[in-house]
């Protein structure tokens, strides 16, 4: 797959790295997401932008008077776009899990409903489980960094043990190679670079990073603990002599915990300016969450994420989403 940071861009113009995304997945074609509860303007509007922009083929599963309401009150023009009805939000939940079960669908989107409706109806559906547990990766676009970052998990699991988060390392790894890094460098982050028995996370970091030496991670320069600055900044690596293939560069962040991820995250987007991106991987398909304050251009870079993990698995590549 195409790199997406070379995707096809004018000589010396910055395009979003986002909206690359999205040139890179119209580029393979729409495909077939279900938009579970989308009975509000901002998530209707989004699944319809994205599939308006040749990202997906949406099929719209809830109450459809609420739908029908909310395309009105949007100015939004439904068409031919399919609608499967659903009287509450549990039901949507289960319904589009079940169109992902069966293959009628490649993928799920987050509509107007809490995210633990969504995951525990995902969850409770033996097709949809892998052998991975299921984590989020934030996909953020910070104009002052050179490269495209990648944060988990800010979003799901609370406090990981090892193995958890031996598989979000693991998952985050294999959407950057969906999205066309062929060797990501990844992060375990804490408060410090060395291990400390009294900071679990120092202690996990360790193991995670000897789990890449012997190759039970693969696909990515893994290595930690390591402070924010050490991963993010050549300067402060050099500063304290710390030699890798990581450091400096990071492109994958790997948080302790959803506490201190979904806090990093919101410093970004409101600090920073950062333009962000989400998706649940480790399930039977991939699984774009949005935020209800998210724009329609964060929810299309979402669906992005979606169709691009489609590809990847029907290329052959190695992506457990």
């Amino acid at each position: 797959m195409t790199e997406f940071a070379t995707a096809h861009t004018p000589a010396g113009f910055r395009l979003d790295r986002l909206e690359r995304l999205e040139l890179l997945a119209r580029e393979v074609g729409p495909v077939r997401v279900a938009v579970v509860c989308p009975v509000d303007a901002p998530s209707l509007n989004g699944a319809l932008e994205s599939q308006k922009r040749g990202l997906i083929e949406a099929v719209l599963v809830g109450p459809e008077a609420q739908i029908r309401q909310a395309a009105e009150e949007a100015g939004a023009d439904l068409g031919t776009t399919r609608i499967v009805a659903a009287a509450t939000p549990e039901e949507a939940a289960r319904v589009s899990v079940n169109l992902a079960a069966i293959a009628e669908v490649d993928g799920l989107k987050k509509g107007a409903l809490k995210t633990n409706v969504l995951m525990r109806a995902v969850i409770a559906e033996k097709a949809m489980r892998t052998e991975r547990r299921m984590s989020h990766v934030f996909v953020i676009d910070v104009s002052s960094y050179a490269r495209l970052l990648f944060v988990s998990d800010a979003a799901i699991n609370i406090r990981p043990d090892l193995m958890t988060l031996r598989d979000i390392t693991s998952n985050a790894i294999d959407l950057a190679h969906a999205l066309g890094i062929e060797r990501p460098k990844v992060a375990l982050l804490s408060a410090s670079e060395n291990i400390n028995e009294e900071i679990e996370s120092t202690v996990y970091a360790a193991a995670i990073s000897k789990m890449a030496d012997r190759g039970t991670i693969t696909g990515a320069d893994v290595d930690g603990p390591l402070a924010m600055d050490l991963a993010i900044s050549p300067r402060a690596a050099a500063i304290k002599g710390i030699v890798s293939k990581v450091a400096g560069q990071a492109d994958i962040l790997i948080v302790p915990d959803l506490v201190s991820g979904n806090i990093l995250v919101k410093d970004l987007d409101h600090l920073a300016h950062a333009e962000t991106a989400g998706i649940v991987m480790g399930a039977a398909v991939p699984i774009a969450l949005t935020s209800r304050a998210d724009t329609v251009a964060q929810r299309c870079a979402s669906a992005a994420l979606v169709g691009l993990v489609v590809a990847a698995k029907r290329a052959g590549s190695a992506v457990d989403v």
